[in-house]
């Protein structure tokens, strides 16, 4: 009998290739993450850490706006409080891990903590396209169609609109985590990314993966791309109602209520469609890491901002709160006196 002989990848033992079919879920990855020194890690740790606490704060006041406030029971903010609730989501999965790596420099991550955090990943971008084409819909009957509005964006309507986006997003996770899951990983563990990204732990197979890359890139455009082009649809109908509009006082006006989504829009797609459609090569992993916490990061921290720094709903809605707890603390204090 041939010895079994154990693969040494990436400073890291790896079974032979005979072990691998049952030894996929004993596998750890490695998060590579950026090399850098010890100073440049802890203000990247400080800085992640201060943009998630912003990220989680920001996206969870909207969805306690949107959940306390009668004046926002609307679709477009019922919409926006699932899409923060997709935000929290998402970075939640990713940077935690990350702040702990960069802080105990273990980089290590067991095969079901890889999967888990690629099944949410997967779940909140595809829940995210959906809720954005959602949103754009919203826009456009509210525009194009404002008789009709009521009468079409009904409660049961929209609501089935939104667990729609989670159901889809679920469904379509969980496939691509299991066909990941069944493939072999007999020679690198080393994940060129800060987290468990698809095509990064997909590139680390041992398994003919030519098959699968074609699925991806087939549902990928089948899926993005479709619900990109929607949204652009609903736009160019959008902006063709706009300017039939005589008044500029009107036009502004009509223009001013789908700015925050448009803008949202642009961010979520500009760095996805970068990062997904260049080509890729070796010398472009930092390149794409810092794409990816871009999009990871930077985008669902902006979310927030967006919708509530041009919205005067939200600040009337933000003060209002602050009215009602200043009501419920002197109600507190003159039955304490």
């Amino acid at each position: 009998m041939v010895k079994q002989a154990e693969l040494v990848t990436g400073g890291h033992k790896v079974r032979n290739m005979n072990d691998c079919p049952n030894a996929s879920s004993e596998h750890e990855f490695y998060i590579v993450t950026f090399s850098m020194s010890l100073v440049t890690q802890l203000e990247l740790f400080l800085g992640l850490l201060i943009i998630y606490l912003m990220t989680f704060s920001g996206n969870l006041i909207i969805i306690i706006l949107v959940c306390l406030v009668p004046k926002l029971h609307t679709p477009m903010y019922f919409f926006l409080c699932n899409l923060a609730a997709l935000d929290i989501t998402s970075t939640s999965t990713s940077i935690p891990n990350l702040l702990t790596i960069t802080l105990s420099q273990n980089h290590k991550v067991s095969f079901p903590g890889c999967m888990t955090q690629m099944f949410f990943f997967i779940l909140c971008a595809g829940g995210e396209m959906f809720m954005l084409t959602t949103m754009a819909y919203d826009r456009y009957v509210a525009i194009c169609k404002p008789l009709l509005y009521h009468t079409i964006m009904r409660k049961n309507v929209y609501i089935v609109m939104a667990a729609s986006g989670w159901i889809f997003g679920a469904l379509n996770s969980l496939l691509h985590t299991i066909l990941t899951a069944i493939l072999q990983y007999c020679y690198s563990h080393d994940i060129n990314n800060f987290f468990c990204e698809l095509n990064s732990v997909v590139a680390l197979s041992s398994s003919d993966i030519t098959s699968r890359k074609v699925f991806m890139f087939s549902e990928a455009i089948f899926i993005a791309l479709i619900q990109f082009l929607l949204t652009i649809i609903s736009y160019v109908f959008i902006f063709s109602t706009i300017l039939k509009i005589r008044s500029s006082a009107g036009r502004m006006k009509a223009f001013s209520s789908c700015t925050s989504h448009l803008i949202t829009v642009i961010l979520f797609y500009g760095p996805c469609i970068f990062l997904y459609m260049k080509p890729q090569s070796e010398d472009s992993k930092d390149q794409d890491m810092l794409l990816s916490m871009l999009y990871l990061v930077l985008v669902p921290m902006l979310n927030p901002l967006v919708y509530s720094l041009r919205n005067k709903e939200v600040w009337a809605a933000i003060v209002e709160v602050q009215i009602r707890n200043l009501s419920v603390n002197m109600r507190f204090v003159s039955l304490l006196t």
